[in-house]
């Protein structure tokens, strides 16, 4: 995987993450004293704007990365740091598809239902991939110590 795939997923993972999170505190947490207010917050609407807006610019960079780093990895049988880039992948997934499902529901149970499933996998995924990142930079340091100890 390139730098820039790295770089440019981890930035629209935290920006995706980072609104998402504000906007769930804003909608469900924050209560508005007027009776008469559309929002609870507001920056709501601009937070949201940014969570939508960024979005898909996240699932074209989790293409270009599946398609450089998890299709490669998926094809070795053992490779370091396996499972939290299998539950990156899944709740990915779950999320991407949830997501877009919460633009064109209508029915109020399968909202709600949806929404948790939408939360959940997010928070999920976000508490994974910093793991798998940090798992992948301790790997990273160990295997350049170790080419380090062979050239000397």
């Amino acid at each position: 995987m390139k730098t820039w795939e790295r770089w440019s997923f981890g930035v629209l993972s935290l920006i995706v993450g980072v609104s998402g999170i504000a906007y769930l505190w804003m909608k469900y947490f924050v209560e508005n004293s007027d009776p008469t207010a559309v929002v609870n917050h507001p920056w709501q609407p601009a937070v949201f704007n940014l969570h939508v807006l960024a979005s898909p610019a996240l699932i074209l960079m989790f293409g270009i990365v599946f398609n450089s780093h998890i299709v490669r990895k998926l094809g070795n049988r053992r490779p370091p740091n396996r499972r939290t880039g299998l539950i990156s992948l899944v709740t990915f997934g779950t999320m991407g598809v949830s997501g877009y499902a919460l633009q064109v529901i209508t029915s109020e149970a399968w909202l709600a239902a949806v929404v948790v499933v939408h939360v959940a996998s997010g928070l999920v995924f976000g508490a994974v991939y910093v793991t798998h990142l940090l798992i992948s930079l301790k790997i990273t340091r160990a295997r350049s110590v170790l080419q380090a100890r062979e050239v000397a």
